[in-house]
C-alpha cells in the first residue's frame, strides 16, 4: 500500500505541476520527447497529453505519443495516435512510416505497404520506407517487387549493406542464385558479417554436394 501511495503521490505532484506550465503545444511536445529519451515515461505522456489538451490539432504531439505507445508494444493505441497525426498533417511522411510499422507488427502487410508508399510519395528518398516496404512485400512473397525496393535503396545509397543483404536473400528466394549470392558478397564486403553465414548456408550448398547428387 505504501508503494501505491508513493506512486499515486507522484502522479498527483506531476498533475499539479502542469497548472503552472503555460507552455505552448510545441514546447510541451519537445519536453515530452526529452523526457521519453530519459526514460521518464509517465512525465513524457503527461506532457504530450497536455499538448493535445492545449491544441487538439497539433499533429506532432499525437505522433510523438504514438511513438511512445509503439515502444511499449501498444500497437493499437499507437495506430490511433498516428491516425490523428496524418489526418491533421497529410504531409507528415514520418507519420505514415510509423503507422506502417504498427501495421507490420499487427501483420497487416497490405496496409503497411500502402502507408510506406504514402511516405515515399512525400519523400522519394525515404530509405527506411523502401526497406520496410520491401520486407512487407517479402512476407507476401512478392519477391520481384521487394527486389525493386532494395534496388531503389542502393540507387539512393550505393553502400547500404542492409539493402544488398536483403536483396541477396530475395533473389535467392526468387530463384536467381548467382545474383543473390553476389549481393550477399557485396553486403559482406560492406561490413555485414552475417552475409558470410548466409553465403555458407545458401550459396556453397551445391558446390559442396557429391557429384552424383548434383
Amino acid at each position: 500500500m505504501k508503494g501505491f501511495n508513493s506512486f499515486a503521490g507522484g502522479i498527483l505532484l506531476a498533475v499539479i505541476s502542469f497548472s503552472s506550465f503555460g507552455q505552448s503545444p510545441k514546447e510541451l511536445t519537445q519536453r515530452g520527447m526529452e523526457l521519453y529519451e530519459k526514460h521518464e515515461f509517465m512525465e513524457a505522456i503527461l506532457n504530450l497529453n497536455k499538448a493535445i489538451e492545449t491544441d487538439s490539432r497539433f499533429a506532432q504531439a499525437y505522433f510523438v505519443r504514438g511513438n511512445i505507445k509503439f515502444a511499449f508494444e501498444d500497437y493499437h493505441g499507437a495506430m490511433k495516435d498516428y491516425n490523428s497525426a496524418v489526418e491533421l498533417n497529410p504531409k507528415l511522411a514520418d507519420g505514415f512510416f510509423a503507422r506502417g510499422n504498427a501495421k507490420m507488427k499487427l501483420q497487416d502487410y497490405y496496409g503497411a505497404i500502402s502507408d510506406y508508399t504514402s511516405a515515399i510519395v512525400l519523400n522519394e528518398n525515404y530509405v527506411e520506407a523502401y526497406f520496410n516496404r520491401g520486407k512487407a512485400k517479402q512476407f507476401l512473397q512478392a519477391y520481384e517487387d521487394a527486389i525493386n525496393d532494395c534496388s531503389k535503396i542502393i540507387q539512393i545509397k550505393p553502400k547500404n549493406a542492409d539493402a544488398y543483404y536483403m536483396r541477396g536473400l530475395l533473389r535467392i528466394e526468387f530463384g536467381d542464385l548467382k545474383q543473390g549470392c553476389l549481393d550477399l558478397s557485396k553486403a559482406g564486403e560492406l561490413g555485414d558479417q552475417k552475409a558470410y553465414d548466409a553465403i555458407k548456408e545458401k550459396c556453397n550448398l551445391k558446390a559442396s554436394q557429391p557429384e552424383e547428387d548434383k
